[in-house]
Order: structure tokens, then C-alpha cells, then sequence
């Protein structure tokens, strides 16, 4: 089929919602692609033209002819739908049914994540699309929200002066675009020396109309100009702002520096007078760390004692000896004479024996071996070790008749201190003996 309007219209006319009608129509427009200009126009006026469900199919149409074209790096039907492409998707979401909003919003987030129209175009479609939620009479989204709305919501406060300011330009971008284009093709065509001239009313005619597309066009840029400047002068405010800022957060990091060096030298110096601690604490163990140093910092630093010495061997015990009694005077012998001088042994001896103790033996009887220590006469020190008898070998024994001839010894004194049974024997045994 030969490319003409009414073989386009007929394209777009027979067009439904399967896969296969959307993708042999759009095999049929790519392969006259050199006639994309004309068709994007026959398309964006047959969308304006068709009902909802319509529309929603012409919208699916030109996203796989972008993607295509994009696959391909075939831009010219890119070039022919980016002038219109934001009025025809908000033409078609515009009355709507909220499931195909949510639909045509799918298109426009694939349309975004795949980059296929450059970025001005893509925020521009956003735009109309979000004016269109905004305007709603409930003033509520509709469920699901816009797939846009985080975009809104996530910019700075500092950049939120820039939003409306940049959404002007955007949309001055595509009428401008569109004006200038057309106007430069109405010139070339008018101004071309190979064309045939018409006659004089035609001509002027023509003329007449390529002034108003020339004025249309300079308005526009105009408009785009001035919304230009106004994002300019944000965007200076904005650089201004963040330029003092710059300077400041600039000296507060020279400060910073500054701080940090003169801590960390500090830092050194404590690090030295520790370390000089801990070796004059290994050279003294007795001397604390940092003492005399006059830094309370250092004195107060636990030092880490010295280790311990060996212990010395341990020595097999011995037992302590026993106290020996100091040096005495020896006491002196026993004097034994008799009272007469011839020692005859008739029992009137007397014994002289000055500062010791004699006890009289008792006469042999059945208790003798009892008393038998009693016999002896044994001087004793105060210490009650047995008496020197140096010069004596023996004492002599004698029987005592008569505890009269002795006062002091015998009677009842003498029974003093012994057992009673004791006492009681050697009161028998001197019965006995008288």
C-alpha cells in the first residue's frame, strides 16, 4: 500500500489492543519512516479524535515505534513524537477510566527507565500528567497514586523555587521547538530558488502566512527565553548560597586541622612522659610512675609492678635451742661434823648446811621404794637443775632419831605439800621406828 494520508488514517483506524494488530501497524509507519514527520502529525490528530480505549492503543502504537526506533538508533521517528508526545499522553489520560490512567502511567515509567526520549521531553510528559492528577475536583489521588509523586516529594527545600521555574522551560522547550520547525520549513520552502513562483496573490499570500509562523516562532522562543532567565537567576541564588557556604565550611576545616594538630602533639607528649614513667619505674620498683614529674595526669596512671624476685631457698629446720640458765655462784658443800668432835656416830652429829634443802630418810619398811627418792639429799638451783658437788664425791646419810635436834624438819610442817597417803606411811614408819 502506497503512503498517502488516507492509507494512514486507515492504519490507525483498524488499530486494536491485540499484540499483533500494535506491531504490524507499527512495522507498516517505520518502514515510511522518511514520512515520520507527517505521520505524527496524522496520529496525534487521529488520537484527538478517538474515544479512551482508543486512545490508550495509539498510545501503545507510538511506544513501539519509539522503542523500536531506539533499538534501531533510528531517530526519526524520536524526533517527530518528542514535540507532541506530552500533549497526546495527556490528551489521552485526560477523562480517563482509572485503570487506563494506571496503564498509561506504565507506558510513561518504562518510557523513563529506558531513557527513550531525552530527558526534557520525559519531564514534561511527568509534568502534564501530574497537573492533571492536581486538578482533579476531590483533589485526591486516585488510588495507587501517580507513579511521579516520589519524585515531587524527594526534592531539597533548597530546590523547590527551581521546580516551577525549570516545569515553564520544559514546556516552553517542546512549543518552541515545534514553532521553529515549522517556521524554518515554511521559509525553505518559500525561499527556495529551484521552486516554481506562484503568481502574485499567491505569493503574497504565502508570504502572509510565513510572517505569522516567523512571529509565533519568535514569541516563543521569547517566552522560553524569559522563563530561561527566571531559572537562571534561581539557579545563581542558589550558587551564591552555596558558594558562602563553600567558604565557610572551608575555614571550619582549616580550624579543624589546625585543633587536631595541636591535639595530636599533645597526645605525643603525654605518650613520652608515660613511657618515661614505666622505664624509672623499672629502674626504682619502689618509686611510683610519674612521681616528681609534677604531671597529675602521669601520677595518676597505674604503673605495672616490677615482677617478683626468686624466692631464696628454703633451709632444713632445725629446733631452736634451749635457754641455758645464767652462771651461779656454786653452792657450798654440805659441812657434816659431829657435835662433839670425835664423830663417834652416837646420834647427837649435827648437820650444817647453809641455804640446802635435806630431807631425812625414813627407816626400811614396805614403802621404802616408794620414798626412796626421798632418801637422798639433792641440792637443787632455783632453776631446778641438780647442784655442782665439785671437791665432794657422796653426802653421807644419817638417821635422824629426833626431829628436835632439827627444828624446821619433821612435824607436821614437814607433811605439808606431800599426798595424804604418803604422809599417813610416814607417820607408821616412824612409830615403828621409835
Amino acid at each position: 500500500m502506497a503512503y498517502t494520508d488516507e492509507a494512514v488514517l486507515a492504519k490507525l483506524s483498524a488499530l486494536n489492543e491485540t499484540q499483533e494488530s500494535i506491531v504490524t501497524v507499527a512495522q507498516w509507519v517505520m518502514f515510511h519512516r522518511r514520512h515520520a514527520d507527517r505521520t505524527g502529525q496524522l496520529w496525534l490528530q487521529r488520537l484527538k479524535d478517538s474515544g479512551s480505549n482508543k486512545r490508550l492503543n495509539l498510545i501503545y502504537l507510538a511506544n513501539e515505534v519509539a522503542q523500536q526506533s531506539k533499538a534501531r538508533r533510528k531517530d526519526d521517528f524520536l524526533i517527530a513524537f518528542s514535540p507532541v508526545i506530552a500533549e497526546a499522553t495527556a490528551t489521552a489520560y485526560k477523562g480517563a477510566t482509572n485503570e487506563v490512567q494506571q496503564k498509561l502511567r506504565r507506558v510513561v515509567e518504562v518510557w523513563r527507565q529506558r531513557q527513550i526520549f531525552e530527558l526534557p521531553i520525559q519531564e514534561a510528559i511527568e509534568a502534564r500528567i501530574e497537573e492533571l492528577d492536581k486538578s482533579r475536583s476531590s483533589g485526591k489521588r486516585p488510588l495507587g497514586g501517580s507513579i511521579f509523586s516520589s519524585n515531587s516529594a524527594s526534592i531539597p527545600n533548597e530546590l523547590a523555587p527551581l521546580v516551577e521555574p525549570q516545569q515553564s522551560v520544559t514546556k516552553l522547550v517542546l512549543s518552541t521547538k515545534t514553532s521553529v520547525n515549522a517556521a524554518n520549513q515554511d521559509y525553505d520552502k518559500l525561499t527556495d530558488p529551484s521552486a516554481a513562483v506562484p503568481s502574485a496573490p499567491v505569493h503574497a499570500a504565502r508570504l502572509n502566512g510565513l510572517l505569522k509562523t516567523l512571529a509565533n516562532a519568535e514569541g516563543a522562543v521569547a517566552e522560553s527565553i524569559k522563563a530561561r532567565k527566571l531559572l537562571i537567576e534561581g539557579l545563581e541564588k542558589i550558587l551564591d548560597t552555596n558558594r558562602n557556604a563553600l567558604l565557610l565550611e572551608e575555614s571550619q576545616l582549616a580550624q579543624i586541622s589546625n585543633r587536631r594538630s595541636e591535639i595530636d602533639a599533645k597526645k605525643k607528649d603525654v605518650e613520652d612522659s608515660i613511657m618515661r614513667g614505666f622505664a624509672s619505674s623499672n629502674s626504682n620498683p619502689g618509686t611510683p610512675a610519674g612521681a616528681g614529674n609534677g604531671s597529675p595526669g602521669v601520677s595518676q596512671t597505674p604503673v605495672t609492678p616490677a615482677p617478683e624476685p626468686d624466692r631464696p631457698e628454703v633451709e632444713a629446720l632445725t629446733p631452736p635451742g634451749y635457754p641455758q640458765p645464767p652462771a651461779t655462784e656454786p653452792v657450798p658443800e654440805l659441812n657434816l661434823e659431829a657435835s662433839n668432835g670425835n664423830g663417834n656416830g652416837n646420834g647427837n652429829d649435827t648437820i650444817s648446811a647453809p641455804q640446802a634443802s635435806v630431807s631425812p630418810p625414813p627407816p626400811p619398811s614396805a614403802g621404802s621404794d616408794l620414798l626412796s627418792s626421798l632418801s637422798t639429799s639433792t641440792t637443787y638451783t632455783s632453776f631446778g637443775q641438780p647442784a655442782s658437788t665439785s671437791g665432794a664425791s657422796s653426802v653421807k646419810k644419817r638417821k635422824l632419831n629426833s626431829g628436835d635436834e632439827f627444828p624446821g624438819f619433821g612435824g607436821e610442817d614437814a607433811m605439808e605439800g606431800l599426798d595424804a597417803d604418803v604422809a599417813e606411811m610416814l607417820r607408821r614408819d616412824s612409830g615403828k621406828g621409835n
